[in-house]
């Protein structure tokens, strides 16, 4: 029997401890956005590096300007593999925090009174943060636990990173990362806040798409206007906006600002063929909101346009009166909040650049425009030939029984661009969620299989990078 699948058996073994553990942290209300759980973002913290320190680590809760960050180190300063003798470093990552149960009224049973539930699909973890993160993350410690009940020691070198701010905007952990750059800066990191494919097939999210967001005021005459005494000759705002709003893209769906596709590649035909593979319902996924006909680029398929395209959109616009009723009004100003999801090698400040530009070369006379930026990142993607990511899709499919999908993400998952920007790293993205776990909902669950073979899964992650 192999070191790795000792780990498996102690893992199969001790599942109720497991389960037991995970229950006692979900009880702990730990919302960080509310200072009336403030004391309970301390506890969990408090809780984990406990855990942690039952498995070997060197492990303290830190002070931040907000909640407390966890940081445990194991063979990095003592105890089990040593750093530098050749088997990896690896940063892994979660979050402790979890979102407001509320509303209260919506949920079956009591929020952080975690129970299992028999289900068609099988048995169901339910609570807040069964998924997010606290399932998520526990995978992880708990296949340290099995490595360690099995064979005495974790085969790699590991720095764990469980912060308390993720679901309140993370305020603390760029300046965190400044500050222990040295520290917490390994080979790669390892981050467990997502899904898999279905319910029956692992994934690997290797793309992320990159943010920028804008607003822009367009302002023209001093005040608000009676529209019977200067409707026509006075400039009005809104009509602006929406000439401008219009021309961000063509009838194709392609837009129009200068240069924004620099940097933007097509798929590789390999690429094309896995996700073609996906057997993705788009027809279905358009379907479950109301719509039926793809709206973005033409010649682009849905699953396509979601992960490796370019978007830009309009998230709101605001000008002139918006009460009951009318008021016969020319507002003196309008405005608009717009994305851009940006992919490949998208420079995300020439983007902006280039749509400013675009924007005022669209400003008629008797009108001036404010620009306000709220943010901007690049897109990230993992290099599909990183060795590291062959043995993790490997042991995926060992746990899974079917090769692990290799994905992208339409939205953004900022620490992977923290920990690229700050520390060097690439991150491998592996978590074990489903579309329907009801993260952030009432009634949030995570598959008891998810949990288990989660774990398990993570212990054979660890086995193949120790070459085990």
């Amino acid at each position: 029997m192999t070191a790795t699948e000792k780990a498996l058996s102690a893992i199969d073994a001790n599942l109720t401890g497991s389960l037991d553990r995970l229950f006692e942290l979900i009880r702990i209300p730990s919302v960080s956005t509310d200072p009336a759980y403030s004391g309970d973002c301390r506890k969990a913290a408090d809780w984990v590096v406990g855990q942690l320190r039952e498995l070997g680590f060197e492990a303290s809760a830190r002070e931040t300007g907000g909640q407390p960050m966890v940081v445990g180190h194991y063979g990095v300063s003592g105890g089990g593999a040593k750093a530098g003798n050749g088997v990896p470093h690896v940063l892994f990552y979660g979050h402790y925090d979890v979102q407001p149960a509320d509303p209260i009224e919506l949920w079956d049973a009591p929020p952080f009174e975690p129970r299992l539930v028999d289900t068609p699909t099988g048995k169901h973890i339910v609570a807040r943060g069964a998924c997010d993160d606290k399932g998520q993350f526990m995978t992880f410690i708990e296949a340290c636990r099995g490595w360690k009940d099995a064979t005495g020691e974790l085969p790699i070198t590991v720095t764990v990173l469980i912060e308390g701010e993720e679901e309140s905007g993370s305020k603390s952990l760029g300046p965190f990362l400044d500050a222990h750059k040295d520290e917490l800066k390994a080979d790669f990191a390892l981050v467990c806040d997502t899904g898999m494919w279905d319910a029956k097939t692992p994934a690997i999210n290797t793309l992320l798409r990159g943010l920028m967001l804008e607003e822009i005021i367009i302002t023209a005459a001093s005040r608000d206007l009676h529209s019977g005494m200067y409707g026509g000759p006075a400039r009005n705002p809104i009509r602006v906006l929406a000439k401008i709003i219009a021309d961000l893209h063509d009838q194709d769906g392609v837009i129009q600002v200068p240069g924004f596709y620099d940097g933007v590649a097509d798929l590789t035909p390999e690429q094309k063929q896995q996700w073609d593979d996906l057997g993705f319902n788009a027809d279905g996924f358009l379907g479950d909101v109301g719509l039926s006909v793809p709206a973005g680029e033409k010649g682009r398929s849905v699953l396509e346009q979601i992960w490796s395209r370019p978007t830009c959109d309009v998230n709101g616009i605001i000008g002139g009166y918006t009460g009951e009723g009318t008021k016969t009004v020319i507002p003196s100003q309008a405005s608009a909040k717009i994305s851009f999801r940006l992919v490949g090698d998208q420079d995300p400040l020439k983007i902006r650049d280039a749509f400013r530009a675009f924007v005022k070369e669209r400003l008629p006379t008797d009108c001036e425009v404010e620009f306000i930026g709220h943010g901007a990142s690049p897109a990230l993607y993992v290099d599909l030939s990183l060795p590291e990511l062959g043995k993790a899709a490997a042991a995926l499919e060992a746990e899974f029984e079917r090769p692990a999908a290799m994905i992208g993400c339409g939205g953004s998952i900022p620490i992977a661009g923290d920990f690229k920007r700050t520390l060097g790293m690439d991150s491998i993205l592996i978590g074990f969620g489903l579309d329907d776990d009801k993260v952030h909902s009432p009634n949030e669950k995570y598959n008891l299989s998810s949990f288990q073979h989660g774990t398990r899964a993570w212990a054979r992650v660890i086995g193949a990078l120790a070459g085990k």
